[in-house]
């Protein structure tokens, strides 16, 4: 019969194995004049990745937050408007929302600011000039921004509903019940899922190389193509992904343990 499992006996042997893979590689980075100029190569689209993820993410949280509020909205319009939405996008792959977005989406939208400025006397933008780079981001932050609702939608509803009747017979508006209520209480719910599609992101952030962005995978890709060493470079781009993601979920998991914790006056 199976137990409980004390994570206090959980050792992380998977770590420590990990961490010997990553030791080696990073002993050839530095031993290897071939690892050594791939890397520096790559490094130049950490920043790019960066970027990507960061400006996403954070439109995404926004968007998501946004439908999630539609989601439990009174009105049955909106709540159809932003149910229409999170299963639409949901069930686009990324690299199809992706190529959508950059050659649909934002040309339209470019089209549509032109249009509204036009009656000023004013341009935005030709679409040519519309950089890749941000195309991609929309698109990432439009895909994920429909999971994260889901997850912003999950942690509201948790917030136990006396309490907001309570704040209601206290004289607190709507707005205020939100801020001083119910986003406190379910930001605890939301973190742990939210912080999974940010590390989720950063993996996906490598689409973006379909458009010929500059990220790690597009360098990498180049680099290949150009020195034939398949297996080095894509060992240093491996490496990069991993030394990104698993160090932000091992942040993840202590920052979660943290939340945890019962509070003390």
């Amino acid at each position: 019969m199976l137990g409980p499992v004390k994570q206090s006996d959980d050792f992380p042997y998977w770590l420590v194995l990990l961490g010997g893979v990553v030791a080696y590689l990073g002993y050839q980075v530095v031993a290897d004049d071939l690892y050594a100029q791939v890397l520096g190569t790559l490094s130049k689209g950490i920043k790019i990745t960066v970027i990507v993820t960061l400006v996403g993410f954070a439109l995404a949280s926004a968007l998501g937050l946004l439908l999630a509020l539609m989601s439990t909205s009174r009105s049955i319009i909106i709540r159809q408007i932003a149910r229409l939405y999170i299963e639409v996008v949901r069930g686009i792959p990324i690299i199809v929302l992706l190529l959508y977005t950059a050659f649909v989406v934002a040309p339209a939208l470019v089209a549509l600011a032109n249009w509204v400025l036009a009656f000023f006397d004013a341009e935005l933008m030709r679409t040519r000039h519309f950089p890749l780079l941000w195309r991609a981001t929309l698109a990432l932050a439009i895909g994920y921004s429909a999971f994260i609702a889901e997850v912003f939608r999950a942690g509201l509803q948790s917030v136990d509903h006396g309490q907001i009747e309570a704040a209601h017979t206290l004289g607190l508006n709507r707005w205020q019940r939100f801020r001083y209520i119910v986003f406190p209480q379910a930001i605890r719910t939301i973190l742990p899922p939210l912080g999974n599609d940010f590390v989720a992101m950063v993996k996906d952030s490598s689409l973006v190389s379909v458009l010929g962005v500059g990220d790690i995978t597009q360098l990498g890709k180049v680099t290949a193509a150009g020195n034939f060493r398949y297996f080095e470079t894509y060992n240093v781009v491996a490496l990069i992904y991993l030394t990104l993601t698993v160090s932000l979920s091992l942040l993840l998991r202590r920052f979660e343990r943290h939340m945890r914790q019962p509070t003390h006056d």
